[in-house]
C-alpha cells in the first residue's frame, strides 16, 4: 500500500524472537560513549545558538568526532595523567549567517571542556583539542555561469531563507532507521546494570573508587544469564591489591543482588574484569575511571545504538546518530522515529514489532522510500497500523525540537 509517496508493507504473524539473546552495552565512561555523547552535545549547543540568534538550526554535523587516548601513570593510592587526551572535532558548521559570524570554535571548546568536567573530571585539565571544522559545500554544486549555485549557500547562508529545509524537508542521504520492541527482561537488566555502575547510583555515590568505563557482554537463553562485565577502579581510592580485590567482590555481590531482583527464578553467572591477573598486579585500575586515559580511542557510531543497546541478534543498522543535524539527517531522525513507532505498535498490538524506514536522498523526509512494519500479532488491524505510521511521519518537525532541547537521549 502507499502513504503519500511512501511504499508501506505490513507483515503480520511473524515469529516471536527467540529467547536466545546476545547483548552488549557500553557505559558512560567508555571512550565510544564519550565520543557519541560529546558529538551530540556539540550539535545541540550549536543548534541552540543558531536558533536563538537567527531563528533556525543552521547546517552542521559533528558525527565524525574522535577521541584519541592519552597516557597515565597508575599506582595504588595515587596516579596522574602523563599525556593529554586528543579531541578531534571533525565536521562542518556554517560559520556565519547574513554576514554575522558564529563563534563556532568558541562554542565547541566551551562544550568540550564542560562535558569532560562533568563526565570525567580527572581528564578535563588534560585535553588537546584539534578543530577540523569546515563549511565546504556538499556535492552537486555545478557551475554553469556566473550565478552562485544555491547548494553552496547552505553552509554560508545570506539569511535563513537560503535554507532549503525552510520550504521543504528533504532526506540528506539514502539510509535507514530501525526500531523494535519490546525488550526482553535480560536486555532491560543489562541496561540497568551498566547504568547502575557507570552512572550515579546509591552504589557509586558511596564508593569513590568505582569508575565509569563499564562494559557488559551478556548471553541469555531464557533461563540462564552469563555475563562478562568490566568495572574499573580509580587508583587514588584503592590503597592496595587486597583492597582492589575486596572492591571487585562487592561489585559481584551487587550483580547477584540485582539479578535476583530483575531476573527472579533464573540462574546467573558473572565474570568481572576477566583480564585481571592479581598476583602480577595486572588490574583494571585506572586514574580517571576510563581507558581513554591510556591509549584507548573513542569514535562516534561504534557504541550503543539509539536504543542504548548493541544487539546482533536483533535488527539494527550501523548509523552513528549522535552529532548529526537534527533537521534532515535521516541517520538520526529515522532511527529515533522507527524506535518510537515500534514502541507504539507493540503497545497497540501486544506483540513484537519491528520498523524499518528507508530513505532516498532528496525525497521528502516525511515520505520515506520504503516502510516495512513487521508484527508478531496475526490479527493486527491494518487501518490502525497505518494510522500510527502516518502519525509518526508527521512528527519530524517536533522531533527536531525535542533533539535540540535535550528531550531525547541517544544511546
Amino acid at each position: 500500500m502507499t502513504i503519500d509517496n511512501s511504499h508501506l508493507v505490513i507483515d503480520t504473524g511473524m515469529a516471536q524472537p527467540n529467547a536466545t539473546t546476545i547483548v552488549e552495552r557500553k557505559g558512560l565512561g567508555h571512550p565510544d560513549t564519550l565520543a557519541d555523547h560529546l558529538a551530540e552535545r556539540l550539535s545541540r549547543a550549536y543548534s541552540r545558538y543558531t536558533v536563538e540568534h537567527f531563528g533556525a538550526v543552521l547546517h552542521h554535523n559533528f558525527d565524525k568526532l574522535a577521541l584519541l587516548g592519552g597516557a597515565s601513570e597508575v599506582r595504588y593510592g595515587a596516579g596522574g595523567m602523563t599525556s593529554p587526551v586528543r579531541v578531534l572535532v571533525n565536521g562542518r558548521a556554517a560559520p556565519m549567517c547574513g554576514g554575522e559570524p558564529i563563534p563556532v570554535t568558541e562554542i565547541v571548546e566551551a562544550e568540550v571542556r564542560s562535558f569532560f568536567a562533568e563526565r570525567l573530571a580527572e581528564v578535563s585539565d588534560h585535553l588537546d583539542l584539534t578543530f577540523n571544522i569546515t563549511s565546504n559545500s556538499s556535492p552537486g554544486a555545478v557551475l554553469t555561469g556566473d550565478a552562485v549555485p544555491d547548494r553552496t549557500r547552505w553552509f554560508n547562508p545570506r539569511s535563513i531563507d537560503d535554507l532549503r529545509e525552510r520550504r521543504v524537508r528533504l532526506s540528506n542521504d539514502t539510509s535507514l532507521g530501525t526500531g523494535w520492541a519490546p525488550e526482553n527482561p535480560f536486555e532491560s537488566f543489562v541496561r540497568e546494570l551498566v547504568d547502575h555502575f557507570s552512572g550515579e547510583s546509591e552504589f557509586t555515590l558511596s564508593r569513590a573508587w568505582c569508575g565509569s568505563d563499564v562494559k557488559l557482554m551478556g548471553y541469555w537463553d531464557g533461563d540462564q544469564a552469563d555475563v562478562v562485565l568490566c568495572v574499573p577502579q580509580k587508583s587514588r581510592h584503592v590503597s592496595s591489591r587486597a583492597e582492589y580485590v575486596r572492591n571487585t567482590e562487592s561489585v559481584l555481590a551487587e550483580c547477584y543482588r540485582l539479578a535476583g531482583l530483575r531476573l527472579p527464578g533464573s540462574k546467573a553467572r558473572f565474570r568481572l574484569n576477566a583480564r585481571d591477573v592479581p598476583e602480577k598486579d595486572e588490574l583494571y585500575l585506572t586514574y580517571t575511571g576510563s581507558s581513554i586515559e591510556s591509549g584507548d580511542e573513542g569514535v562516534v557510531g561504534r557504541g550503543n545504538r539509539v536504543n542504548g543497546l548493541i544487539t546482533p541478534l536483533r535488527p539494527m543498522n550501523l548509523e552513528g546518530a549522535n552529532g548529526k543535524n537534527p533537521v534532515y539527517h535521516v541517520g538520526k531522525l529515522y532511527n529515533v522515529a522507527a524506535q518510537r513507532l515500534a514502541n507504539r505498535l507493540h503497545e497497540a498490538t501486544g506483540g513484537h514489532a519491528e520498523v524499518h524506514l528507508v530513505s532516498t536522498t532528496g525525497q521528502r523526509l516525511d515520505q520515506p522510500w520504503r516502510i516495512l512494519v513487521r508484527l508478531s500479532s496475526p490479527d493486527a488491524e491494518v487501518d490502525k497500523v497505518q494510522a500510527l505510521v502516518t502519525e509518526a511521519l508527521g512528527e519530524f518537525p517536533a522531533l527536531t525540537d525535542e533533539l535540540v532541547s535535550d528531550g531525547i537521549v541517544l544511546s
